[in-house]
């Protein structure tokens, strides 16, 4: 059977008929992002904002304007290092610095004291900038304030076409239809929106721009207080065509808008800028750029043409899932969660560096990365058979390996140590977890094994080259850290496992970890004998020796040092036999044991959105078919997918979890690509286009 693809995508179309602050649209290409409210602009951002929503009881998605170039640092008159955070841990070879010198909780509540100062600062900086805001004024009369409230107007109705990457909103306001059109340029951060009302005739509608000065919150974006610390100027303004330079401490960028019949002018506000227009019908383009922008683009039909044709190009590329035989009435909702977690990866987690867990649509962690959710965000787009989507955020590790091999040697160890919580210039965040944290370490070595299958023939000799000095680096690391005891290689203390609420000093052999690092190293040996490069012992040594996961009645304990499993947070145990493939060091009987315990006893609630598909992968390896189903499907508080595809965590502060959209991805791949097995009663599958998995 082929699929058509288009039927599938269009089924799961976005279709929103009222007003609600967690339901936000977003479109872009990975690298840009602009996420609207039910106007197809940003126009009531109070109802939007998370902090008014709180006061409120209620819950909201912010509609910021985001890209992974636009970034910001408080000023560091103190001139706060690295240095100033670190605690001195022993090793077995000898004392080691970690900088874990922040509080989190005392930093959130405004209490820090003056040993964590240097981690306060060093942590919430750089942040993530808000670029700007873009949304319609609506007024009763052409003087009159614009109104804030979304229950004024009415006949909502607004359509996200995934296949076109085109929101079409249409609504009234005083009895006077409103239509807007949304996309965005597939190329650079440029958003487009044609508006047609009788309402702009008259002023009743016009287009607001407005700036704030970023915020450096765990989860704010913007400081719309802070007027007299940042600059907007209408350096250029003629009809059609202005362009206004933003300025904030070190970070400069420039806003170009064009319009097919619009004027631009500045309000009393110094950072807000309305455009008005003399027909029912404008097109305005505005391009974000940290550079010169010489573009001619003025109307939506140039950029809405060139994202079609990049829309369509992603959906008929790579692989493909249909359940429409299925008779099981969950195999709906799992078919729409793949769709829209195709949409929102593409849009939030595809650019130059590794994404933020709530993407391009707003801050979390200051919008920061989690290299250690880098796997859960990306490595789909290989096992869809898209690596070129993987590939784009690849290089970045290259451009911090220097940084990444001073930490690795500031600690004694050889290689490359990836950082857990960062921004763009590779500076490790101080954190009592993330600095000890190793489960990234071998990330990057899977995500290019995934690379490397998912490629042509051709293709792969380029990637085992371009990423040979990374793929070395790393496993020099990784070897290195190994400790060896008793004739076999440990890992830690000190170290973190990927369930974080183990005492880092004492704690020794996660399960996880330990299969991991087995797999991290098969993976490097295979590419240097991939390229015809001499073996490398060292590595073989470590892998052949490494310690074996720890057994308690039956089932994987989640590490070496502690008999009792903690049952919260991330069953992470189970990951050494769903993110890892089958390896000597994990016996399946074990794994189904441990899986088993982890079903019946785990405490739900607290499971995170990549726990799910994660156990569904183990399952599946495991020949389990059904229970991988269940696991994706069940019904918990964190895994739970809202009627725009985001996955909601923690209320207002993580209001969406992109690792959730791109497990259930992965673990779709799982699904489709495992010909062993057999499909529960109620589920037929048809899948196309995916490359074999390692």
């Amino acid at each position: 059977m082929t699929i058509d693809r288009r039927a599938v995508v269009a089924r799961h179309d976005v279709r929103l008929i009222a007003p609600n602050p967690q339901q936000v649209l977003s479109v872009g290409n990975g690298d840009f992002a602009f996420t609207a409210d039910i106007t197809g602009m940003q126009t009531f951002t109070d109802h939007h904002d998370p902090l008014a929503a709180m006061t409120r009881g209620e819950v909201a998605v912010n509609t910021a304007t985001m890209s992974t170039w636009g970034w910001h640092s408080m000023p560091n008159p103190e001139g706060f290092r690295l240095e100033d955070a670190m605690t001195t841990y022993d090793s077995p070879r000898g004392p080691v610095a970690y900088p874990d010198k922040y509080d989190m909780e005392a930093a959130m509540a405004g209490r820090v004291d003056d040993k964590h100062r240097a981690g306060a600062w060093l942590h919430v900086n750089p942040q993530r900038v808000d670029l700007g805001r873009i949304g319609l004024v609506l007024r009763p009369s052409a003087h009159e304030p614009g109104i804030t409230d979304p229950g004024q107007i009415t006949d909502v109705n607004q359509h996200l076409d995934l296949w076109t990457g085109t929101i079409r909103s249409a609504f009234s306001y005083l009895g006077e239809p409103v239509e807007v059109i949304t996309v965005a340029s597939p190329d650079d951060a440029t958003v487009a929106f044609r508006i047609t009302s009788p309402l702009l005739v008259d002023r009743r509608a016009a287009v607001r721009f407005a700036f704030p000065y970023p915020h450096d919150g765990f989860f704010q974006t913007d400081d719309w207080a802070a007027t007299d610390r940042h600059q907007s100027m209408l350096t250029e303004n003629r009809p059609g065509h202005a362009e206004i330079a933003r300025i904030a401490d070190d970070t400069r960028y420039t806003v170009t808008v064009r319009s097919t019949n619009g004027a631009v002018a500045h309000e009393v506000d110094p950072h807000v800028f309305l455009l008005t227009a003399d027909a029912e019908t404008v097109d305005v383009v505005v391009t974000f750029s940290s550079e010169s922008n010489d573009a001619r683009v003025s109307d939506l039909d140039a950029v809405a043409e060139r994202a079609v044709r990049s829309w369509e190009a992603f959906w008929v590329s790579g692989a493909a899932i249909d359940f429409s035989e299925s008779t099981d009435p969950r195999a709906v909702e799992l078919e729409r969660r793949i769709v829209l977690s195709q949409y929102l990866t593409r849009v939030h987690s595809a650019g130059a560096m590794p994404p933020q867990e709530t993407g391009l649509v707003t801050n979390s962690w200051q919008g920061k990365s989690h290299l250690e959710m880098h796997f859960w965000h990306a490595a789909h787009f290989a096992a869809w058979g898209r690596p070129e989507l993987l590939e784009r955020s690849l290089p970045w590790y290259r451009g911090i390996l220097d940084a990444a091999r001073a930490t690795a040697k500031s600690q004694g160890y050889a290689g490359a140590r990836w950082p857990k919580h960062v921004g763009p210039d590779g500076r490790e965040s101080p954190s009592p977890i993330g600095s000890l944290l190793i489960w990234q370490q071998p990330h990057i070595l899977h995500l290019l094994e995934l690379v490397w299958h998912a490629s042509s023939e051709s293709r792969r000799t380029e990637v085992l080259d371009e990423y040979a000095e990374i793929v070395e680096a790393t496993a020099d690391f990784m070897t290195s850290f190994a400790d060896r005891r008793d004739g076999r290689f440990h890992l830690g203390p000190p170290v973190m496992p990927a369930q974080e609420f183990y005492d880092a000093r004492s704690t020794a052999d996660p399960t996880f970890e330990l299969s991991y690092w087995w797999w991290g190293l098969e993976i490097a040996r295979r590419w240097w004998n991939r390229t015809g490069r001499p073996a490398r012992r060292d590595w073989q040594e470590v892998q052949e020796a490494l310690a074996t996961p720890r057994v308690v009645e039956g089932r994987y304990a989640a590490v070496a040092s502690e008999d009792e499993v903690r049952r919260d947070d991330h069953p992470s145990m189970l990951a050494a036999f769903g993110v890892v493939p089958p390896n000597p060091l994990i016996d399946a009987s074990i794994m189904s044991a441990t899986l088993d315990d982890v079903l019946a006893n785990w405490e739900w609630p607290s499971a995170w959105g990549w726990d799910f598909p994660m156990i569904a992968m183990t399952a599946m390896r495991l020949g389990r078919t059904d229970a991988a189903i269940d696991a994706l499907l069940r019904d918990e508080t964190k895994n739970r997918y809202s009627p725009v595809g985001h996955n909601p965590q923690i209320g207002g502060i993580l209001p969406l979890y992109l690792p959730g959209n791109g497990g259930v991805l992965l673990a779709a791949a799982h699904l489709a690509s495992s010909s062993a097995h057999t499909m529960p009663p109620g589920w037929v599958l048809h899948a196309e286009g995916f490359p074999p998995l390692p």
